[in-house]
């Protein structure tokens, strides 16, 4: 062994143990990491930032800002309700959910996905008085499981194809990974379906800022306009979208008629509804029902326009005046969207409502104007948060944009890397996503750690680390069958994701594995397969994967509670794809 190969040896070890020791952010530790290769040797100064302009980090960071579109889009919960209002058991939840997150995930990044399903898996945890944590870990397994059918569902899948092409000069193409994946993700599916209860129930232990502020009661009115899909339709039709969170408190019609809000009302067009409930639950209702939203007035402004939540102090000059006695839309460009009083319900056309001191109040504006009359109305505003109640969205245009980008690579039109950048400027270009919320959504520490781990993890096979580590592995699987050596580096590869980002584990165990099938006499491309599904199914640990992560804190687990879960899923992952991949990818 090479002094070189020694430090290699020695700096991904360093950084595993980084990981495991679990204080210091990933990001730091995979920076640090790359500094170090530098400073021994094993990283070349003109290779340092390669990582930076690869095509793994423009597809991660681009598939990150186009789910993200889709999720403010609303389309979810809109498919949710539309095709599924009446599930109620916890089992069909979970099977519903499951499946949703595992579908998505083959076409969107697995991690975005998740995030577009967490909202409805919160809904559902509402509806069936049940923890989250029932449904969160099998979502995230699922989302895993489901980025294994397609090219671009998840890192590991991108990373083996490009190595594909270096080795052999052809790439994986999109559903190349289809036969094996789809395999995987319905005997699943099935699993996390039927042994939920392995999950242990968990509460959060501890809420955010955002939710100590939460307002659960706001007063809000919408008009029922020709374009409503509950117009000419009894009410009980609008009280499937509200789930129980909102509710219909009065239904105005013309001259000052008040009819009850009854099941079997009619709701006509011009008809005012006052609602009470939270903001997102009122931001639903209003959406998908189409209904309009206040008096029907938005700031004529081209400026963006953005809407906050506000407690009205005891120096507010509000205090005492309803909305439509100060003419706040006519002096201010200011439209009034809902209304909380604490204690108090509220029956009120709501710009008729005198506000009082210690009133919450959703306003919308423009940005810009915003904070200068939140000073001079002396209103205090709450933690930022997402707050879409109020915002024109359009769900089909960022479904449309996903489908243009899906078809031109899976038509070869265009490669992964330019559809997706394409897709996520377009989400930009047509308002889906407002400027200001851009770097938001895309996952800055995990794009970073990206980058900086590709020259690092390339160190291995820069300096023939890996090659040696073939030669070793291949002399122990001499004495197995094919199989045997085809779960080994599937094994292998399932141990190592934990510690390493799971396109990391590709990086660094794809060449291996590519000279292990070699020195043994096989074609490569089961063995490469391999990799990519041990590397895409960390099931053990909350850091392996960045969607594990994320359910972490809001589903209350604790780190051993993967385990109870993902081991018996990790044993039949082997079970089924290593008789799959001999099967589509024969070993001779």
């Amino acid at each position: 062994m090479t002094l070189p190969q020694i430090l290699s040896f020695a700096v991904i070890a360093l950084m595993m143990g980084a990981f495991v020791w679990g204080r210091v952010r990933y990001d730091l530790v995979a920076t640090g990491s790359l500094l170090l290769a530098i400073a021994v040797g094993i990283v070349p100064f003109d290779k340092a930032f390669s990582g930076f302009s690869d095509d793994i980090v423009i597809i991660v960071g681009s598939a990150l800002l186009v789910s993200a579109g889709v999720a403010r889009s609303g389309i979810m919960e809109f498919a949710i309700q539309r095709f599924a209002p009446n599930v109620s058991s916890v089992r069909a939840q979970l099977a519903l959910l499951v499946v949703t997150v595992a579908v998505l995930s083959a076409f969107v990044k697995n991690i975005g996905a998740l995030a577009i399903m967490i909202p409805i898996a919160f809904q559902f945890a509402r509806r069936a008085n049940v923890s989250p944590s029932t449904f969160l870990m099998p979502m995230a397994f699922a989302s895993l499981l489901g980025g294994l059918m397609t090219q671009i569902g998840t890192s590991p899948n991108i990373v083996v194809s490009r190595l594909r092409d270096e080795l052999t000069g052809t790439p994986f193409s999109m559903f190349d990974f289809t036969p094996v994946g789809l395999a995987l993700t319905v005997a699943g599916c099935v699993f996390l379906t039927l042994f939920y209860w392995l999950v242990p129930q968990r509460e959060r232990q501890e809420a955010s800022l955002q939710e100590a502020v939460a307002i659960k009661d706001y007063s809000a009115e919408a008009r029922v306009t020709q374009d409503s899909t509950v117009a000419d339709k009894p009410l009980a039709n609008l009280l499937k979208v509200s789930a129980g969170e909102a509710v219909i408190t009065s239904i105005l019609r013309g001259a000052g008629l008040r009819i009850a809000p009854l099941p079997d009302a009619v709701l006509k067009v011009g008809d005012i509804l006052l609602i009470e409930g939270g903001p997102e639950a009122l931001d639903r209702l209003v959406a998908q029902a189409k209904l309009k939203l206040g008096d029907e007035r938005t700031p004529d402004s081209t400026a963006e326009t953005v809407a906050v939540e506000a407690v009205i102090t005891e120096r507010s000059s509000l205090i005492g005046w309803s909305a439509k006695h100060l003419l706040l839309y006519d002096r201010f460009n200011i439209n009034l969207l809902a209304v909380s009083r604490s204690g108090e319900r509220l029956n009120q056309r709501l710009g008729a409502i005198t506000l009082r001191f210690g009133d919450v109040v959703v306003i919308q504006g423009e940005r810009n104007a915003l904070p200068q009359f939140l000073r001079d109305f002396a209103l205090l505003p709450l933690a930022e948060r997402p707050l879409l109640l109020g915002n024109v969205r359009n769900g089909i245009v960022p479904l449309l944009i996903l489908i243009a980008a899906m078809g031109s690579t899976a038509l070869g039109i265009l490669p992964v890397t330019v559809a997706f950048f394409g897709a996520a400027v377009m989400m930009v270009l047509t308002r889906v996503i407002p400027v200001r919320d851009v770097y938001n959504a895309l996952d800055g520490p995990i794009l970073v750690m990206l980058a900086a781990l590709i020259p690092v993890s390339d160190s291995l096979r820069s300096t023939g680390a890996t090659g040696l580590i073939a030669t070793l592995l291949a002399e122990f699987g001499q004495v197995l069958p094919g199989y045997g050596a085809l779960t080994l580096i599937l094994i292998a590869a399932m141990m190592v994701t934990p510690f390493l980002n799971n396109a990391a584990t590709v990086l660094v165990m794809a060449p291996i594995a590519s000279g292990f099938a070699t020195t043994l006499g096989y074609q490569p491309e089961a063995f490469l397969m391999a990799v990519a599904i041990g590397a895409g199914c960390d099931f053990l640990t909350p850091i392996g994967h960045q969607c594990n992560t994320l359910v972490m804190g809001p589903g209350g687990y604790r780190f051993s509670d993967y385990q109870r879960l993902g081991l018996p899923l990790s044993l039949l992952v082997i079970a089924v794809a290593v008789p799959m991949l001999m099967m589509v990818w024969p070993l001779r």
